[in-house]
């Protein structure tokens, strides 16, 4: 029993140090460069480094000191990769340079030396730039819930379009109104908000993903004018004194 024991342990030990998997996830902005780590201060002579990408496998970079072999194969997948791909001569570690969303995905990188095979794996998520929200006008949902000036609504919409992975959100200073978020790609976002025409509060739509974030603030006095409407209610006029009376009313 006792020897069993210990060719059991022998083996997890074995298969950690063979087959030792360590995960990394990563973040970049559509454009961005990414370096993959190696976590190795310098290849010796007889260290192989295979580099590939996505399920199942595709080899994109491949460093064989023994043999002279120091390549990047990027002319893989239909060329997703041309000229964007950068080997460390040294470290073995992997830079994407003008990195775009079909980027995203698992790479992994083997690493075997005289005594040991040590694999780490990447999860690259590349988000597309993010526009500006556009802010304007909703007409259509116009709306007075009163005679009185001071109690009627602005409505207005924030807008955006071709985005994916984003939340769109109205704040009023630094509290957060409302929010609509999506998953899809390629989609187009609007978010209401009402606020009446003489408000002096600060209002801003935002929109943002993990990493990053643009922001359109709200200028109330050029968007939520109040049009005055001129309306003659009364007309006195009496001949014998000479006077004419007006009476105006504002709305």
């Amino acid at each position: 029993m006792k020897k069993m024991f210990c060719f059991f342990v022998f083996c997890c030990f074995w298969h950690l140090v063979v087959f030792g998997v360590e995960d990394e996830v990563k973040s970049v902005t559509e454009g961005e460069s990414v370096t993959l780590q190696t976590h190795v201060t310098e290849l010796q002579t007889r260290d192989l480094i295979t580099w590939t990408f996505g399920y199942p496998e595709t080899k994109i970079a491949e460093i064989n000191r023994e043999d002279a072999i120091f390549s990047t194969y990027d002319d893989v997948l239909d060329g997703r990769f041309r000229d964007r791909l950068e080997l460390d001569n040294q470290t073995g570690s992997l830079t994407i340079t003008d990195t775009r969303t079909t980027d995203s995905g698992l790479y992994t990188v083997n690493i075997k030396d005289t005594k040991s095979t040590t694999t780490y794996r990447f999860n690259l998520t590349v988000y597309a730039r993010l526009p500006v929200p556009v802010i304007s006008r909703n007409s259509s949902q116009c709306s007075s819930s009163s005679s009185s000036s001071s109690q009627q609504n602005c409505s207005l919409l924030c807008s955006v379009v071709n985005v994916g992975h984003v939340t769109l959100s109205w704040y009023k200073g630094n509290s957060l109104l409302s929010s609509i978020s999506v998953s899809d790609l390629s989609i187009s976002l609007s978010l209401p908000l009402e606020v009446e025409y003489q408000e002096k509060n600060s209002y801003s739509c935002v929109i943002n993903n993990p990493i990053t974030n643009q922001t359109t603030h709200l200028d109330i006095s050029k968007l939520c004018h109040l049009s005055k409407k001129i309306s003659v209610v009364s007309f006195s006029s009496y001949f014998q004194t000479g006077y004419i009376f007006f009476s105006f009313f504002f709305f």
